[in-house]
């Protein structure tokens, strides 16, 4: 589903390739402006060797469990975005609702689908009349992963307390992930401490991340992930023009810097990483 703000906006070049092939561990080509044949050879050819194809809502999710079926190097995460929830309740009812997370928990139990994700608490898409089901809809889905041994991908924005302590009251799936982390350093050590990994994307390139910046110095490598979250999130300097897997050295490299690590290392460190976290 093209965006026409971005695909108003040239693509940015491709940047130097990494020696060391990494995963793009979360990213929408559904909603990007090429194929999905041109998004995997552009990412290919800069050493970007897998990625994890994110369906945030019922349809979305058969297309990416289709698309990881097709492509050995695409992966599917399932799940109903924590935004989508609250809407099918209260604008379809909650047998609708029920009926949705039954089609993703089919969807889940397929072989190249290897996380229930993205899910979590959003506080600032939904207002309080959605936290009830924001809340259940991510109890269950914490539920569903546990029951498939899938690994659980969270989406966590401006609800970091409600969403540690109903991973802590639910019991956290083994292989639990942060996709583009958004707490402070405080957080990182929580989430390291809980073994928790923590995938972080371009928006920690952006001048006004410092405290993105702050976990990741404090974040253990063993934990660490990079993505996309592509079409969003497009790392400096391209920052307002069209994301894609193939831009993940740009962060790469910019999280290298920061950890003060080399990029190779890093990079290796990445690899082994989403290899664990995702199971395959």
């Amino acid at each position: 589903m093209p965006n026409p703000e971005r695909s108003a906006q040239p693509a940015p070049p491709l940047p130097v390739p990494l020696d060391v092939a990494v995963a793009d561990s979360h990213t929408h080509l559904d909603m990007q402006n090429s194929s999905v044949e041109e998004a995997l050879e552009k990412a290919a050819a800069v050493g970007v060797s897998t990625v994890i194809q994110i369906g945030c809502d019922l349809a979305r999710a058969h297309w990416a469990a289709e698309v990881a079926a097709e492509h050995p190097t695409v992966w599917a995460a399932v799940a109903l975005h924590p935004n989508e929830a609250p809407r099918i309740a209260l604008d379809e009812g909650q047998q609708a609702l029920d009926a949705a997370l039954d089609g993703i928990a089919k969807l889940a139990a397929l072989p190249q689908v290897l996380a229930v994700g993205e899910t979590g608490l959003d506080y600032f898409r939904t207002g309080p009349e959605g936290v009830a089901v924001q809340q259940d809809s991510f109890r269950r889905h914490i539920a569903l992963a546990k029951e498939l041994g899938k690994a659980l991908v969270i989406h966590d924005r401006d609800a970091h307390d409600d969403v540690l302590r109903i991973l802590d009251e639910e019991g956290a799936p083994e292989r639990t992930v942060f996709h583009c982390f958004s707490g402070d350093a405080a957080m990182a050590k929580v989430c390291a401490a809980r073994g928790y990994y923590m995938s972080f994307a371009g928006n920690v390139t952006f001048k006004n991340a410092q405290p993105l910046r702050d976990a990741l110095a404090v974040a253990p490598p063993e934990l660490l992930l990079v993505e996309t979250d592509a079409p969003f999130l497009t790392p400096a300097p391209y920052r307002g023009r069209p994301n894609a897997p193939y831009l993940i050295p740009v962060t790469l490299r910019a999280m290298a810097q920061t950890k003060q690590l080399d990029e190779d290392v890093l990079a290796e460190h990445v690899a082994t990483n989403t290899a664990r976290a995702f199971g395959y």
